[in-house]
């Protein structure tokens, strides 16, 4: 009976073995660069990959907490950070592909393991037996010879564990674990009824009068989409590349505003994916967490490891800017109410004659300039500005794994033409129903230094939701999403450039990390750039300098609108974040107040609702919308640096650009680094200047 049993045992062992071998996350990866083998990667792959990699870290961990020598900087603190190394490369790629490319399946199991990763985080960082020997390093921290960057990561360690409970009593680090496996719960179904409702809604029309005023290319879509969807007619959905040029263009008021209220009431349709409840709860167990650890809202606890530190601050920046947005959206409505003669004039009205007063205005539309804005075309113009800034240089990889047929990849070179800097991946189409809205970059693997002293490439990647390419038109981007995709690829730069050892320093604040995004967008309507990409899909004609002018004049139209959306959704964060609710509050009613009392315009609703506000309810924007306000201060100002010198090209700024700002990744402070590039503290002017508010 034993032997069977050791048989058992032994055959089980030996199919486990082999398993890992088979698991494409838990072997080696092949190739010069070692990328993902997506194709290869199976559901089941993850669910053994998060299995393996959670026991890899405790025994990791548990090697540190067993070692019988004295804690020192390397046996604990650089041993900690490498133990995240396999959980990092799993999580990395899981949390991509359910975000651009997601199947039932796929969410099925993001809301098993979401939930895990948490309780795994917890275990660690409120592990007293670890969290002793990270103490002991930081108290005796003057006794080791630490660079900028090794204090930087004891700091970061220290705070970590300190800010997720490690100095609580045994029962509050329990209540602690259950909040937090609550939060992440209920985060991850905020996200997905978001994406699910987004998908399901559709707008089927079948007759050609009421597709007036629509361009061809989005009409031509619409009946491809409907085709792909076993329909006859035009269908239309809540994507942004289907509603946004819906509401611009379309001339059935209607039609509009069955569009927008739809868009405006995901997730708030008393229904199962119905999104209320869910804010109820998150806002009481963030305030739950918040005061367990010591602060008195969530928005203390989170800005204190922000550049803003305080929500004073935050409301002052907010407060400086309101002011002169409103006033602006109320002079832009008076003129849209004078064009159209509606009463009454409506939110479903607003981007229909704001288009028409542009064009009016300006002679200007976006059907006027999109022929020039070849997707390929504004990528290879980004690749020429990169080239012009800093030398460096992108080459296409064919025959190389990737995460969507879609997808495009590239090795990026240094400019010493050797040096490889990381791997980009860019993958621009909208894909309703399995990508999520919006625009942004991530990674497949941060950059780093083994143990034996080697560099670690990044692999980048930048995901949109652009159109797609028709039939009888390549992808045409409009003005926003060319300059969508500049500021995506201020991140990708951002990510490539950084020059750190350590996981633990890769990461910036949210209210810096959008500076390297938003700066980039400076250059994309500058002529000097224009002439290298905006050039006309059929004809290969530069952009026409009469049409450069017009983009020029108009860059500022609608300013008022588009501050005024944005800064009402991030008071609406800081609110929900500082001030003290019921438990059962009405989330509609809280969301009303915060307008009503600062007056926005009735016609003017958030950028984002509360019940499908992904960036605050889904984390990582959480009490921190206001970072792209913020950092629009800094990339204002640092681009006058370049301004200043006469040559928006100047390549000792860009190196010192480079040196100071995106190189260090999180190994300095966000305030320091700013200072150590520009001399002195930014200033709102520029941000004023360039929105036309000043």
């Amino acid at each position: 009976m034993k032997q069977l049993l050791f048989i058992s045992l032994l055959l089980l062992a030996l199919m486990s073995c082999n398993k890992q071998e088979t698991n494409p996350l838990l072997t080696q990866w092949e190739g010069p660069y070692e990328l993902p083998p997506f194709e290869k990667i199976t559901l089941e792959h993850y669910k053994d990959a998060f299995d393996r990699a959670f026991i890899q870290q405790e025994k990791d961990v548990q090697t540190i907490i067993d070692n019988q020598s004295e804690a020192t900087f390397e046996n604990t603190i650089v041993a900690l950070d490498r133990s995240h190394n396999l959980l990092y490369k799993i999580a990395l790629i899981f949390s991509s592909a359910t975000s651009a490319d997601s199947s039932p399946e796929l969410l099925k199991l993001e809301t098993e393991i979401a939930p895990r990763i948490s309780a795994h985080s917890d275990n660690i960082l409120m592990n007293p037996a670890l969290f002793e020997r990270v103490k002991f390093v930081y108290d005796n921290k003057n006794n080791y010879n630490l660079d900028r960057e090794d204090a930087k990561l004891l700091e970061e360690t220290y705070k970590s564990f300190v800010r997720n409970g490690a100095l609580l009593s045994p029962e509050d680090k329990e209540s602690l674990k259950n909040i937090n496996g609550q939060i992440s719960t209920l985060e991850t179904a905020f996200e997905q009824n978001v994406l699910a409702e987004t998908a399901s809604y559709e707008l089927l029309i079948e007759n050609d009068e009421s597709l007036s005023g629509l361009p061809e290319d989005l009409i031509e879509s619409a009946e491809k989409r409907a085709k792909k969807a076993g329909k006859e007619g035009f269908q239309f959905g809540l994507d942004n590349p289907s509603i946004m040029p819906f509401l611009q263009f379309s001339d059935m008021r209607v039609s509009r505003e069955e569009m927008l209220n739809a868009y405006l009431n995901r997730c708030n349709n008393n229904n199962d994916k119905d999104n209320k409840e869910i804010i109820q709860k998150l806002i009481d167990l963030r305030s739950q967490k918040a005061k367990l650890l010591g602060y008195e809202n969530f928005a203390d606890y989170v800005l204190t490891e922000r550049m803003a530190k305080t929500p004073q601050a935050v409301y002052k920046l907010l407060d400086q800017i309101w002011t002169p947005a409103l006033k602006m959206a109320n002079t832009e409505l008076k003129d849209m109410k004078a064009l159209s003669e509606l009463s009454p004039f409506e939110a479903s009205d607003w981007r229909y004659y704001s288009e028409k007063i542009k064009q009016q205005r300006y002679d200007l539309s976006d059907e006027m300039v999109r022929p020039y804005f070849k997707s390929e075309n504004v990528r290879d113009g980004i690749f020429w500005l990169c080239n012009q800034l800093w030398g460096i240089s992108f080459t296409a990889l064919e025959n190389v794994p990737k995460p969507h047929p879609d997808a495009e990849a590239f090795v990026c070179l240094d400019a010493d033409g050797k040096t490889e800097l990381g791997v980009l991946y860019i993958d621009l189409s909208a894909r309703p129903g399995t990508k999520r809205g919006g625009a942004w970059c991530g990674t497949y693997r941060d950059p780093s230094v083994d143990a034996n002293g080697n560099r670690i490439i990044p692999i980048t990647y930048i995901v949109c939701n652009f159109s797609p390419p028709s039939e009888s038109k390549p992808a045409l981007l409009s003005a926003d999403e060319t300059e969508t995709f500049f500021h995506e690829f201020g991140h990708a730069i951002h990510n490539l450039f950084k020059n750190v050892r350590y996981i633990g320093t890769t990461d910036t604040p949210t209210d810096f990390v959008e500076l390297p995004s938003q700066i980039m967008e400076h250059w994309a309507f500058e002529p000097a750039v224009l002439a290298q990409y905006a050039k006309h899909y059929e004809t290969g004609e530069v952009i026409p300098q009469e049409l450069v002018e017009k983009i020029d004049k108009a860059s500022k139209f609608g300013q008022g609108f588009r501050t005024t959306e944005y800064l009402a959704a991030s008071y609406l964060d800081m609110d929900y974040h500082t001030k003290a609710l019921p438990k059962d509050f009405d989330v509609l009613a809280f969301e009303a107040k915060t307008l009503s009392d600062r007056g926005l315009i009735s016609q003017i609703p958030l950028r984002y609702r509360s019940t499908y506000f992904r960036h605050v309810m889904g984390g990582g924007y959480t009490a921190g919308y206001y970072s792209y306000i913020w950092s629009e201060v800094l990339d204002a100002d640092a681009f006058k640096a370049f301004v200043e010198t006469g040559d928006i090209f100047n390549k000792e700024v860009a190196a010192k650009y480079r040196k100071f700002i995106v190189e260090p990744g999180g190994s300095e402070e966000a305030d320091v680094m700013y200072r150590n590039f520009r001399g002195a503290e930014p200033h709102i002017d520029g941000l004023l200047e360039n929105r036309g508010l000043k």
